[in-house]
């Protein structure tokens, strides 16, 4: 089956997402935790285009091999820093949202590693990437 072309359909949505994606570019983030995050929230929903997207810019801006495969095994993996499990777990839990909402363990967590703008921007990354997961198995980009 066919699915439509959002980008054609709905091109101020469209736009609006890219807006989103040029916001982040601007954030206080490290680009490879960015990449983590995106990677993390597309293994969760399934999304394989996003996944491919993602660890090749994550390689492209230095990221390890071995890091991006035990990243779905964060939680067990002594690779990742306690800044990054951080994010990682707020990224499951907005992914998982849910279950539990986000629990206040780890918001303080982030709360450790990160002020108040960053958390905003972390929140948005989670946000964008879930979004565009969304309307990627919506319309089975691949």
């Amino acid at each position: 089956m066919t699915r439509i072309d959002i980008a054609k359909v709905q091109p101020a949505a469209y736009d609006a997402m890219f807006g989103l994606e040029k916001y982040l570019e601007t954030s206080d983030l490290e680009p490879i935790l960015i990449e983590l995050v995106k990677i993390r929230a597309s293994q969760i929903n399934g999304c394989a285009y996003c996944i491919q997207m993602h660890t090749k810019a994550a390689l492209g801006k230095g990221e390890a091999v071995e890091r991006i495969f035990a990243l779905s095994a964060w939680k067990e993996s002594p690779m990742f820093s306690d800044q990054e499990r951080a994010v990682l777990a707020l990224t499951e839990e907005m992914t998982h949202i849910s279950r539990q909402g986000v629990t206040d363990r780890v918001y303080a967590q982030v709360q450790e590693h990160f002020n108040e703008e960053q958390i905003g921007q972390i929140i948005m990354l989670v946000t964008t990437i879930n979004a565009w997961n969304r309307i990627a198995l919506a319309i089975q980009i691949q």
